[in-house]
């Protein structure tokens, strides 16, 4: 008994509101500010650190001040990363620095600090920041004032003294020194500052924040890549030894498929054939009969040549997709199954193949070892992972152990970059979970 249930799966949502320019205005603002006081903070801390920790190198004084100094540089460096994230808007850079080995002496950890080449960017990124810091915050608090007071001067305007001896500064560009004229004047300045105002305040942050980022997160995003690498090359070979795994498995069950099927039918009908051979001069009612049983042995050995290349590559997979080959697949076990499978169109070969010798595999071990009554197929397209869960209610103990059956798909879902999952508590329910990386779904 087969029960398909499917499902047309929902469009995500994929809504984004863009920063506005007045928030990225104070942001920007706010960073070049803020700045400030950490820039001379960083650099009276750094410049006094390390001058007073090489002065005193000679004793041993030297050495813990200069540590000390680079441990502070990396505590304002790990401020100017938060602060940097949210001015380019790009992820924070997780800085991993060199750490001395577990059981090392005093001197080796005294030493470690300073052979980390990112502690010193660190410090030289305390000392150089200040005079850059100095210069964005007197662009900013230039404009902003000016604008201010430009956009604002009719309200003071009559607060200041206006006498002959007092040129004002139309009146040194040749306008008349009346209120009206100033005023004029003063309010063309503030609209020119005020429209140049976001660009100048963002080129000043950018300014200090790509410093900022060169210094402080080039080696540590060049380390991360490195990393990445690793990782990447790891999980490579990992995914290669999994198929050869997976491979050899698939041939030995396959060469034992059919030594026990269709070899050992193929050898009787040769041995009847024989025998006939024999009887059909002598008795050929017998010989009839001989044959008769060959040819039922030759439809079986037929029939079981025909599931074994179901196994292998199901033409109905290759002709109508996934979720026919998992209808047909359920429709022959001798379990009730529902399947639950919505209409994602065709998926990438490798995943197809993959996923419907998962729910094979474990439909197999629901039929010779769970004792359920009853199965459900899951099929689900998240984002780019699908996810194939099959559950029955047998007795459980399934495992992943070497030399199961399950053992096997696991290398198989490994070589093609997913994950299996089991869980099989003694007295059931038995729930396999498999997850692939499904990037050209359509």
């Amino acid at each position: 008994m087969t029960t398909i249930v499917t499902s047309t799966p929902s469009a995500p949502d994929h809504v984004s509101e863009p920063e506005s320019l007045l928030r990225r205005l104070g942001h920007d603002t706010a960073y070049v500010l803020l700045g400030f006081p950490l820039g001379v903070i960083a650099f009276c801390v750094v410049i006094t650190g390390v001058s007073a920790g090489v002065s005193t190198l000679v004793t041993v004084l030297g050495l813990p001040v200069l540590v000390g100094t680079v441990f502070a540089a990396r505590g304002l460096a790990e401020v100017e990363r938060a602060r940097v994230a949210i001015v380019l808007r790009d992820p924070r850079v997780r800085v991993y620095y060199k750490r001395a080995a577990p059981g090392s002496g005093w001197w080796r950890r005294m030493f470690t600090p300073l052979s980390d080449i990112q502690s010193w960017l660190d410090v030289v990124h305390g000392i150089i920041r200040m005079p850059v810091s100095i210069a964005g915050f007197v662009i900013v608090v230039t404009w902003w004032a000016i604008a201010l007071g430009g956009l604002t001067y009719a309200l003071w305007d009559w607060s200041l003294p206006h006498t002959e001896d007092n040129y004002e500064l139309p009146e040194l560009l040749g306008f008349a020194d009346t209120p009206s004229n100033r005023i004029g004047f003063y309010l063309v300045v503030g609209v020119f500052f005020a429209v140049t105002l976001p660009a100048v305040v963002r080129g000043s942050a950018l300014v200090e924040a790509w410093l900022a980022k060169a210094l402080l997160n080039g080696v540590a995003s060049l380390r991360d890549q490195v990393a990445g690498l690793t990782e990447d090359r790891a999980t490579a070979r990992a995914q290669t030894a999994a198929a050869v795994s997976a491979e050899a498995t698939a041939l030995r069950r396959l060469e034992r498929d059919i030594h026990d099927g269709p070899q050992q039918r193929l050898v009787r009908l040769s041995v009847d054939l024989g025998r006939a051979k024999q009887q059909i001069d002598a008795d050929p009612q017998t010989a009839k009969a001989t044959v008769d049983e060959v040819m039922v042995q030759a439809r079986e050995a037929l029939d079981e040549l025909r599931t074994l290349s179901r196994g292998i590559a199901p033409p109905i997979l290759t002709d109508r997709g996934l979720g026919s080959a998992l209808a047909a697949l359920a429709a022959r076990a001798t379990v009730a199954v529902e399947l639950d499978i919505p209409d994602y169109g065709r998926l990438s070969p490798l995943v197809e193949q993959t996923a419907y010798f998962t729910v094979a595999e474990a439909l197999t071990n629901v039929a010779k070892h769970s004792h359920a009554t009853t199965c459900v197929v899951t099929v689900r397209l998240t984002g780019e992972v699908l996810t194939v869960t099959v559950t029955d209610d047998g007795v459980g103990g399934a495992q992943l152990a070497k030399g199961h059956g399950l053992a096997g798909l696991a290398d198989r879902l490994q070589a093609a970059g997913g994950q299996l999952w089991v869980s099989s508590p003694p007295g059931g329910p038995t729930s396999v979970r498999a997850e692939l990386p499904c990037p050209t779904a359509g």
